[in-house]
């Protein structure tokens, strides 16, 4: 397929060929030759897609969104959910038809929709969780003042001797809002995730990694975008993950982690391990307003697969490894 390697909208380079249609105010029905695999948005082959996000752009800008059937791409009510992320804003169904194209994606029925701002919108409280070695504890709770805007409830698990949560003191924390809790992994990270889940006294938490950080402005909307997700019956969201592999930006990106979940969400796979969805896909989306940055060395992602390999054959992502060696391309 010819064109550009990566959407315009998410910059998945998952762009394929498709028979998605859709169905446009005035009775319009257009198919779309090329579909993006991760945001879900429409394209046509020959557009130009910085052409295609200025308007995208201007749309999402508006109070309410209304599609150009002229345009060189189309989306749905659940992809336009991911795209207004991009700009901060979050979207609400016009009517009940439009609610039910939400929920059951990808809808023939163009996107149209109410927007706001997320920054100030309604919000739901959301823990932060830190899975991490004994001997990465005091450089999480260093980093953790940064993330107090986010989240009043933090829980850190080590891969350790089981002990049960103890507080421990952290400026810009109230008294026993931090809590340090150990596990055995046992070479079984979903089941590590799961007992972190466990730890939340938050309807939703987002799980970091020792080696991953979020910058303050992504964690602000997390709250906003907690209560989105639970509008449209939405239990986990994604976020994009840059990949630095000693300090360049990595060609597997956007790389979606699904880590801001409903508590009661459980994790499967002993390595690369999901959230299992009741519902399937359609209880996901994708939040394009910031990213996971996920510092690797060159070294530690050579040996990674080979261990993940080990623990769980078939599912090490070998193939992985070379693509995280390579720089990032548009």
């Amino acid at each position: 397929m010819t064109g550009p390697r990566r959407c315009f909208v998410c910059a998945a380079a998952m762009l394929a060929p498709s028979t998605r249609r859709l169905d446009f105010p005035g009775g319009r029905r257009r198919a779309f030759p090329v579909g993006c695999g991760s945001c879900g948005v429409l394209i046509e082959p020959d557009a130009d897609p910085d052409r295609c996000w200025r308007d995208l752009a201007g749309r999402l800008a508006a109070p309410v969104f209304i599609p150009d059937p002229e345009a060189g791409y189309g989306l749905d009510l659940y992809t336009l959910r991911s795209a207004a992320t991009r700009l901060g804003r979050g979207i609400r169904p016009l009517g009940p038809e439009d609610r039910a194209a939400l929920m059951q994606p990808h809808s023939l029925r163009a996107a149209e929709g109410a927007l706001y701002d997320l920054d100030g919108a309604e919000r739901r409280a959301v823990s932060l969780g830190v899975i991490c070695r004994p001997d990465e504890r005091d450089s999480v709770l260093a980093a953790l003042p940064a993330q107090a805007a986010l989240a009043a409830d933090v829980a850190i698990l080590l891969d350790a001797p089981a002990v049960t949560a103890r507080a421990v003191t952290v400026p810009g924390f109230a008294p026993g809002a931090v809590r340090v809790a150990a596990r055995p992994l046992a070479g079984d990270f979903a089941a590590q995730r799961n007992a972190l889940q466990d730890l939340a006294r938050n309807p939703w938490m987002l799980q970091l990694d020792a080696d991953e950080s979020l910058d303050t402005a992504t964690g602000a909307l997390l709250p906003a975008l907690a209560a989105l997700a639970e509008a449209g019956d939405v239990v986990s969201v994604g976020l994009a993950r840059r990949n630095r592999v000693d300090g360049i930006l990595s060609d597997v990106y956007p790389d979606v982690q699904y880590r801001l979940n409903r508590t009661g969400v459980r994790y499967a796979g002993r390595v690369h391990e999901r959230p299992v969805l009741p519902g399937g896909w359609k209880q996901s989306f994708i939040a394009l307003h910031g990213g996971i940055d996920h510092a690797l060395t060159g070294a530690h992602v050579r040996a990674r697969s080979q261990r993940y390999e080990a623990l769980d054959p078939g599912r090490g992502r070998i193939e992985e490894r070379d693509a995280l060696l390579q720089p990032y391309r548009a």
